[in-house]
């Protein structure tokens, strides 16, 4: 069978008594389990395992991984996410033994150089967004808002201000915030953007109170337009009491041109895998860091990495502190990474990333648009949203689309986010792509456009090219097939 063809299960290749491994004699004494485990937490049946010799192995995992489409293969225009490339010295990096070999738990003297590395991140990261200082603790995007939203709370708590319970959230924010600001205990209040894609001011104004804890807003928001009248924003919140928030989710398009800390936000989260070339690690390895103005640091996670000297020590002496939000000290390899970034982009690099990230969205916005419904024909920052097909009438959903993308050899951008958008189609291009590679994107989806007109089924049957089709998802959702049942 071809690889590409390849689609079997390891228990499928699995054969009795086939092993890739040979284990050495037992060298230490034998223990009976029923000895030091309790009888009822014993099982007298092997697990059932695949058997199966190294080369199957190798080869099942290699085949399969060949199926994959990611950064390294082709483009990914995943709107709201920034799916930038990942540069190889950063692997390297992160791979040398005083790095990669370290344990969590050696004393702080025997890892000078690893935290010498957290601390100058974060004070690069604090540079960059315009804050006091950086905590590196948490261990994703999501798990930075939730610190950032636990720090918001201290602060009023600590003011006796509890009747600060509300979170003002715009419609034109990153997906988590209303879940992240939930979770820590406050009710939510949207804002409703105005006719230009930003946040209705006069709204906001109404929305404030003396129970507003803060305002949580992505800038540029999640339509890719920016927050033209921030300062005033933040400005309405600060009045009425309440904390600016900074849902870094769509940094790549300001960097070196604008900083959070001069908008106004009293705090912020990155997304170390978005705006800093980490790999995003489906769900695993991540870094959120948070940063803070001068009146959050007395709350800030513990440890806290400070220098004294020439020398870095953990600081767990913070009294007013949210406490530890992470086992040990968040992801540290992922750190590596983000600052051989930094450092290999220099502030000039990073600069010219955002410059042109943004330059190739708006190439693609105005190639597009002629065969795509534009709801907001502006400039747009780091990425652009289309509504469905210029066409109204035809009758073709942005699942459609996005399903038949596949047989032009692209990942789908980010589909029917935001909210706000009928039959959204979210397109971020980033800065690592070249024109020719924006070019056969763009030519594919004019494509789809035209075959919309010429033949609908097309579209409809799609994707007609990818291993798995379009799966019946009402059927699927009724009969989930999430176990493997071997042949009697």
């Amino acid at each position: 069978m071809s690889r590409v063809n390849y689609d079997k299960l390891i228990f499928e290749v699995s054969r009795p008594g086939r092993t890739g491994y040979k284990l050495p004699p037992i060298d230490v004494e034998e223990l009976d389990p029923k000895d030091i485990i309790p009888e009822s937490f014993l099982t007298t049946e092997d697990p059932d395992l695949p058997e199966v010799s190294e080369v199957d192995v190798i080869r099942h995992y290699t085949n399969l991984a060949d199926k994959n489409h990611g950064l390294d293969t082709g483009f990914y225009p995943l709107g709201s996410c920034t799916m930038k490339y990942n540069p190889k010295i950063n692997e390297n990096m992160a791979a040398l033994p005083g790095f990669a070999n370290t344990h969590p738990l050696q004393h702080e003297s025997s890892v000078q150089g690893n935290l010498r590395l957290i601390y100058e991140l974060g004070e690069s990261l604090a540079e960059i967004a315009g804050m006091e200082k950086i905590t590196l603790q948490p261990a994703a995007g999501a798990h930075g808002e939730l610190t950032g939203i636990l720090l918001v709370r201290a602060y009023h708590e600590n003011r006796g201000d509890d009747k600060r319970d509300k979170i003002i959230v715009p419609d034109s924010a990153h997906g988590t915030n209303p879940a992240t600001a939930s979770m820590a205990g406050f009710k939510i209040i949207e804002v409703k953007s105005n006719k230009n894609g930003t946040v209705d001011v006069e709204a906001l104004r109404a929305a404030v109170g003396d129970d507003t804890a803060g305002l949580m807003l992505t800038n540029p928001n999640t339509l890719g337009i920016f927050e033209k009248d921030i300062q005033e924003i933040t400005d309405i919140v600060h009045e009425a009491g309440g904390l600016c928030y900074y849902d870094g989710a769509n940094a790549n398009a300001i960097l070196g041109h604008a900083r959070p800390g001069d908008m106004g936000f009293d705090l912020v989260h990155f997304n170390i895998h978005k705006t800093f070339s980490t790999p995003h690690g489906g769900g695993g390895p991540g870094s959120g860091p948070v940063g803070v103005k001068e009146c959050l640091l007395p709350f800030l996670p513990v440890p806290v990495v400070e220098k004294d000297g020439d020398r870095y020590h953990l600081n767990w002496d913070v009294p007013k502190s949210i406490g530890k939000v992470k086992d040990f000290y968040g992801h540290f390899g992922i750190m590596v990474r983000a600052y051989t970034y930094i450092l290999t982009m220099g502030s000039d690099g990073l600069k010219r990333a955002s410059e042109v990230a943004v330059l190739n969205t708006n190439y693609i916005k105005e190639r597009l648009k002629e065969h795509y419904y534009l709801p907001l024909d502006t400039l747009y920052k780091h990425e652009v949203v289309f509504s469905g097909l210029a066409n109204r009438k035809l009758e073709v959903t942005t699942l459609d689309i996005a399903k038949r993308i596949l047989d032009k050899g692209f990942h789908a951008p980010t589909v029917y986010f935001p909210l706000i958008v009928d039959q959204a189609i979210m397109i971020e291009p980033t800065e690592t792509e070249s024109k020719e590679t924006l070019d056969q994107f763009i030519q594919a989806l004019i494509e789809i456009a035209e075959e919309a007109e010429e033949d609908i089924s097309i579209l409809k049957e799609a994707p007609l090219k990818t291993l798995v089709r379009r799966p019946d998802e009402t059927l699927a959702a009724k009969q989930t097939i999430v176990k493997y049942e071997k042949e009697a």
